[in-house]
């Protein structure tokens, strides 16, 4: 069982930036993809950013996000890691960390237990 620990969240005003944290249990080198999704109250689940593990490092961003928020990673640490820059209040959602493992199904994975991010004046 694959286990994803999440930190980071928090309260900040328009225009302020919070890094995620994700680290994950299993090594590196099972990992296929790691990336963040969000939900904002009464909204569905949607991709923040996912990038892929075990080739040239690629990362798809959310046209939401792009330019504001950035991915990267300490494999060492078994950690991902989302930068969130010029937050605006429609970022307001839980951040859930998604881990898939090389060979696993496409639509499965592990999720982590999720971290609130508030963005308010």
């Amino acid at each position: 069982q694959v286990q994803l620990v999440e930190s980071g969240g928090g309260s900040v005003q328009p225009g302020g930036s919070l890094r995620l944290s994700c680290t994950t249990s299993a090594r590196v080198f099972r990992v296929s993809t790691m990336g963040y999704y969000r939900q904002a109250p009464g909204k569905q689940r949607e991709l923040v950013a996912l990038t892929a593990y075990g080739g040239p490092a690629a990362t798809t961003y959310a046209d939401s996000v792009k330019g504001r928020f950035f991915v990267s990673r300490d494999n060492g640490k078994n950690t991902l890691y989302l930068q969130m820059n010029s937050l605006k209040p429609e970022d307001t959602a839980t951040y859930y960390c998604h881990a898939r493992l090389r060979g696993d199904p496409v639509d499965s994975g592990y999720w982590g237990q999720g971290t609130q991010v508030i963005v308010s004046s």
